[in-house]
């Protein structure tokens, strides 16, 4: 089990920027792949982004290909989403999670952070 905790969400304006942080600890950082998803109000939630556990290997949602960048500091125990381009459509709570499966594709995201709101305005 790794605890996670995010970070970084605020208001921003349709365009701009904003750099998201997750923060784990537990067991070893750089065994499990990360992902980054979301959940706008009265929707599912939905996978955004994943990185492999040595980083080499990015997986995104249609919605954000192009726009957010995830990335990863095993040394810090961190993962990142810097989002770019930002939309109204991207605002949501944005959670990162820990797969446990080990395997490519992430089949079980098992660990999840509490969350962090991100709100774009028009």
């Amino acid at each position: 089990q790794v605890q996670l905790v995010e970070s970084g969400g605020g208001l921003v304006q349709a365009g701009g920027s904003l750099r998201l942080s997750c923060a784990a600890s537990g067991r070893t950082f750089s065994s499990y792949a990360m992902g980054w998803f979301r959940q706008a109000p009265g929707k599912e939630r939905e996978f955004v982004a994943t990185i492999t556990w040595s980083g080499g290997t990015t997986y995104y949602a249609n919605s954000v290909k192009g726009r957010f960048t995830i990335s990863r500091d095993n040394a810090k125990n961190t993962v990142y989403l810097q989002m770019n381009n930002l939309e109204p459509e991207d605002t949501a709570v944005y959670y990162c999670a820990a797969d446990k499966s080990g395997t490519w594709p992430p089949r079980d995201f098992g660990s999840w952070g509490q969350g962090t709101q991100v709100t774009v305005s028009s």
